[in-house]
């Protein structure tokens, strides 16, 4: 039946996507958590953002003392800086390192790059259904994250 065939290629696609996240954690020796942080202070950057630790523990979901720690652990192993906040002087910047940027642009980039060679290699009328089909479930995910605003009782 197709729509299993759609679920299982779906179930592959999300491990794959794990596969790619561990591999990419265990290469740069990070945890799970550290990863979470620079794809966060790369994202942000890119942005021109200014990452504080506070933003980054708001981010994350962490307290200011895990925060540090992990501030501490990822500086240790040359992947970020901490510079002085461009506007407030009791608070710092935090940066990712230009080795780490590289090593995350070099990786990702190539990923990306092949993802856009397949999604570009579709007719547009196909990207239409795969982008329906995905909105559609995320607008699925969204109803079970806040049950009382779709009117489906909490347990």
């Amino acid at each position: 039946m197709q729509v299993v065939r759609v679920l299982e290629s779906m179930k592959r696609w999300r491990d794959t996507e794990a596969e790619l996240s561990e591999a990419s954690r265990r290469y740069m020796k990070l945890g799970t958590t550290d990863m979470r942080a620079l794809r966060y202070l790369i994202a942000a950057q890119r942005h021109g953002a200014v990452v504080t630790p506070s933003s980054i523990a708001a981010h994350l979901g962490i307290s200011t003392a895990s925060t540090t720690k992990l501030l501490d652990r990822l500086a240790a192993g040359g992947h970020v800086r901490r510079l002085p906040h461009p506007t407030d002087r009791r608070s710092l910047a935090i940066e990712v390192s230009e080795d780490t940027s590289i090593a995350a642009r070099a990786t990702v980039g190539r990923i990306h790059a092949r993802r856009f060679d397949v999604a570009a290699s579709m007719a547009p009328a196909e990207r239409e259904v795969i982008i329906r089909f995905l909105d559609e479930l995320v607008a699925t995910a969204e109803d079970l994250k806040h049950p009382d605003e779709a009117g489906v009782a909490e347990a």
